[in-house]
């Protein structure tokens, strides 16, 4: 079944990359509901290395300040939620539950390179599909680097196997504060059917 041009409108052609948001509460209901809907999509082997902190409070927004960059500080701030993706580096103790019809903890214990790409790899996939939950949701997102990991890490994940990977504002846009859509690739310039 297709979608109908107001679900891909919402989800894609309409949708913005937002800087500002309105002053209006995201509740935690709608927030558990969204990772829902992430740990859904695929990941490879159903690693589901992502790892989500929602960050709203005055006391976690000021914890998270020192690591902005002057760019992103004010609008993170101001942002009624900022997600923290994040990606459990020992995503691979948890296969034995999530992926248990083999041993597949076994593919990676040992081999940091392939836990080192297979966390980024799929971690970054499972905040590409909290964008797009986040849509269909009825919330705007406002995706970004541009702060420190380290930071971040040693501020919401010292003494654990978790890091950050980026950021996502969440909130209901302000409409105003938007840039104009910078520029696409056409098919033939992004892509080729062989």
């Amino acid at each position: 079944m297709t979608l109908s041009d107001h679900s891909l409108n919402q989800l894609f052609r309409h949708a913005r990359t937002h800087n500002g948001f309105q002053a209006k509460p995201v509740e935690d209901a709608l927030l558990e509901q969204l990772v829902e809907l992430v740990l859904l999509g695929p990941t490879s082997a159903n690693s589901s290395p992502g790892r989500f902190v929602f960050v709203k409070s005055p006391e976690a927004k000021e914890k998270l300040r020192p690591a902005l960059s002057a760019g992103n500080l004010e609008k993170t701030i101001a942002a009624p939620v900022t997600v923290i993706v994040a990606m459990d580096m020992a995503f691979y103790d948890h296969l034995p539950k999530l992926f248990p019809h083999v041993d597949a903890r076994s593919w990676f214990a040992g081999n940091e390179k392939t836990i080192a790409d297979t966390a980024f790899r799929n971690a970054t996939l499972q905040g590409g599909y909290m964008i797009m939950a986040a849509r269909a949701l009825g919330l705007d997102a406002g995706p970004m680097s541009g702060f420190d990991n380290a930071k971040v890490d040693e501020a919401f994940f010292a003494g654990t196997t978790v890091k950050s990977n980026f950021l996502i504002n969440l909130g209901y846009g302000d409409p105003s504060k938007l840039f104009a859509r910078s520029p696409r690739f056409t098919f033939d310039e992004a892509a080729r059917i062989v």
